[in-house]
C-alpha cells in the first residue's frame, strides 16, 4: 500500500509492504516510521516503489473530498476526507428522522483498464461496511 505523504515541495508515496501479513499496530508503526523518514528526506528509493494501491488523506488538511490521481503503476487510489458531524436522514421502519452522525467522504480513483466501475463501487461499499461495523477492541 502506498501512502501519500505531504512534504515541503510536493508529495512522496512510500510503500508499506506485505500489509496482509501485519496487524493494525504493525501497520501503524511502519506508517509512522515511513512518514518520519520521508519528511526527514532519509527515505530510500526502494521504500518508494512496489505499491499497487495508494491511500491519500485529504482530511489532514480539512478538505472534504478530492479527486486523487493514480500513482502509476497502481491499480487505484483511495481518498479519505475528515470525519465531521453532519445532519443526516435516518431511515427506520417507523419513519424517517434527522440525526447528527460522524461522517466521512471516501473517493476512489481506479484504472479502468484493470477494474470496471462495478468492481470499484463494490470495493468502496465493502470499505464503508467494514468501517461502519468495525470492532476497535478486537484490532489490538
Amino acid at each position: 500500500i502506498g501512502i501519500a505523504v505531504s512534504i515541503d515541495n510536493g508529495l512522496m508515496v512510500p510503500t508499506i509492504s506485505n500489509c496482509d501479513e501485519k496487524n493494525i499496530l504493525g501497520i501503524c508503526r511502519e506508517l509512522n516510521n515511513l512518514v518520519d523518514k520521508t519528511r526527514k528526506k532519509s527515505i530510500s528509493p526502494d521504500e518508494l516503489q512496489g505499491s499497487t494501491f495508494t491511500i491519500s488523506n485529504f482530511g489532514v488538511f480539512n478538505v472534504t473530498m478530492g479527486t486523487p490521481i493514480i500513482n502509476q503503476p497502481n491499480v487505484g487510489i483511495l481518498g479519505v476526507g475528515p470525519i465531521k458531524k453532519r445532519p443526516i436522514v435516518i431511515e427506520t421502519e417507523t419513519g424517517d428522522t434527522i440525526g447528527i452522525r460522524s461522517m466521512m467522504i471516501l473517493t476512489l480513483g481506479f484504472d479502468h483498464q484493470l477494474i470496471d466501475g462495478a468492481g470499484g463501487s463494490q470495493f468502496i461499499d465493502t470499505v464503508r461496511k467494514e468501517l461502519e461495523t468495525m470492532d476497535l477492541e478486537r484490532l489490538f
